[in-house]
C-alpha cells in the first residue's frame, strides 16, 4: 500500500504545518539506529508459524436499500473492540458512536453534534481504557469519558485545534488501561510527544517524538504555492515510523530495514531489537512513474510552485514495512510490503514471530484497531461507503 499525501490549506492550516515542521526539526534524533551496543537482536529467520485471519463479521450497508440504516456510516474515523466484544464505531460525519455486536446487530447509539457535555465537533478517535471509553475531540480540545452503555461520565481538557491526518492525531491504546495521545507540549518551544492516559487521568508518562536518522534521501516533498503548502510522499522512500508501547517505551523502525527498535521514552537506551531477515523487492520504471503521477500533475497545474526537493530521489528498492502497531494485549503487528500483497506479521511481547497472514484491504488514513487476538479494519467499497471488518487471529491450532 503506497500513499501519496497532499495536504493543502483546506485540510491543514499554514500555521499548523509550519508549527509541526518546526517541532519535528527540534525533536531528538534516533541515533540508536546508527550505533547501538550490548543488545542481542531477537532474530526471526525462516518460514513463519502457521496462522490465519478469520472474518467474524463485516458491518456496513449490504446494498443501496440499506441506506439510512444504523450500519450506513457517514465517515468512520475510528473503531474499538469493547470489554464485552462489542464493536464501537466513531462516525465523524454524524458526530456519534454506534455500537454493534459481533453478529453485526446494532445495539445502541450515543453522542451528537454540538459543544455541550457529551457532544462532538470532531469525533476523531476512540479507545478503551479500563472500563471507560475515551473519545477524542481535537477541535474542542477535550477527551470524553463514557460507560459501555453510553452514559457520559465527564471530560478532560487537552489541546484545542489540533488538525491533520487522523492516523497521527489519535489515541494509541497499548494496554488494558494504558492509552497514549499525540500532543504538542510547550517548554519555551513546542515539542511533539505521546502523553499517557488511563481510566483515572494522565499517567505522567510522556514519550518524546523522535526524528529519524538524517542520512538518506528525503521521504517527502514540500511545496509552497501562493498561501498553501502541499506535502507529497516520495514513492518507496524510507520513512521513520514510531508507536508508543506499554510502560512508556517506544517502538520505531525505518521502513527500508526490517528492524524494530524498542527504546526508553527519550530514545537514549535500546531495550530490544526485533529483526526479520527478508529479501528486498525491486520496482519498475513504470511503477515509479505511476506512483509520481499525482505530484507531476500538481506541479503541471501550478507552474509557480516552489518545491523542496524539486525532484524525488528514486530509492533502490521497495520498503519492507508499511506500518506498525502495538496492540493492547502486547502483540506487535507489522504490516510488511510485498509485491504479491501486503502481509501482517505478528510478534509476541518478547519479539518472537507468531504468524504471518495476508493483510486485508483497509482505508488509508484510518488506523486499524486491535483486541485480544482480534484485528478491526475499516475499508471502503466501490461506492465509497465505509465498512468495518472484524477478524480473529488464529495461530497454529488456535489463538495465542
Amino acid at each position: 500500500m503506497h500513499r501519496i499525501t497532499h495536504l493543502a490549506l483546506a485540510a491543514l492550516s499554514l500555521t499548523a504545518v509550519l508549527t509541526v515542521a518546526c517541532v519535528q526539526n527540534d525533536a531528538p534524533a534516533a541515533d540508536f539506529m546508527i550505533g547501538y551496543d550490548g543488545v542481542t537482536p531477537v532474530t526471526n529467520p525462516g518460514p513463519p508459524p502457521a496462522a490465519r485471519l478469520d472474518l467474524v463479521v463485516s458491518i456496513g450497508p449490504k446494498s443501496l436499500t440499506d441506506m439510512g440504516s444504523p450500519d450506513e456510516f457517514g465517515r468512520v474515523s475510528s473503531v474499538a473492540l469493547g470489554p464485552n466484544k462489542e464493536v464501537f464505531v466513531a462516525d465523524r460525519l454524524n458526530s456519534e458512536v454506534r455500537v454493534f455486536g459481533l453478529d453485526g446487530v446494532h445495539h445502541r447509539t450515543f453522542g451528537r453534534r454540538g459543544e455541550g457535555p457529551g457532544e462532538f465537533r470532531s469525533l476523531n478517535s476512540l479507545a478503551w481504557s479500563g472500563d471507560r471509553l475515551l473519545t477524542f475531540d481535537p477541535d474542542q480540545g477535550r477527551i470524553g469519558q463514557w460507560s459501555a452503555a453510553g452514559e457520559y461520565l465527564g471530560q478532560r481538557r487537552t489541546q484545542t485545534g489540533v488538525t491533520g491526518q487522523s492516523d497521527l492525531v489519535r489515541f494509541y491504546p497499548v494496554g488494558p488501561d494504558e492509552v497514549f495521545v499525540y500532543a504538542l507540549l510547550s517548554d519555551q518551544r513546542y515539542q511533539r510527544y505521546f502523553v499517557g492516559l488511563n481510566s483515572r487521568g494522565e499517567t505522567g508518562d510522556t514519550i518524546a517524538w523522535l526524528r529519524g536518522p538524517s542520512s538518506g534521501p528525503p521521504a517527502y516533498i514540500e511545496c509552497q504555492y501562493e498561501r498553501s503548502l502541499a506535502f507529497f510522499e516520495v514513492p518507496f522512500a524510507p520513512r521513520f515510523l514510531q508507536h508508543p508501547g506499554p510502560g512508556g517505551v517506544l517502538y520505531s523502525a525505518l521502513t527500508s530495514d526490517y528492524r524494530i527498535f524498542v527504546t526508553r521514552s527519550d530514545g537514549t537506551e535500546v531495550l530490544r531489537l526485533i529483526e526479520r531477515p527478508m529479501t528486498g523487492e525491486s520496482f519498475s520504471t513504470a511503477e515509479w512513474r505511476s506512483a509520481n503521477a499525482e505530484y507531476r500533475e500538481w506541479r503541471e497545474a501550478r507552474k509557480g510552485a516552489s518545491c523542496d526537493p524539486r525532484e524525488p530521489t528514486r530509492p533502490d528498492a521497495k520498503p519492507f514495512i508499511e506500518d506498525l502497531f502495538v496492540a493492547p494485549d502486547g502483540k506487535l503487528w507489522v504490516e510488511v510490503v510485498r509485491t504479491a500483497g501486503n502481509r501482517w506479521e505478528v510478534f509476541g511481547t518478547q519479539g518472537r514471530l507468531l504468524g504471518s497472514i495476508p493483510a486485508p484491504p483497509r482505508k488509508e488514513g484510518v488506523a486499524p484497531a486491535f483486541g485480544p487476538d482480534y484485528l478491526l479494519t475499516i475499508r471502503q467499497d466501490s461506492l465509497d461507503l465505509d465498512h468495518i471488518d472484524v477478524w480473529r487471529l488464529e495461530i497454529g491450532g488456535g489463538t495465542h
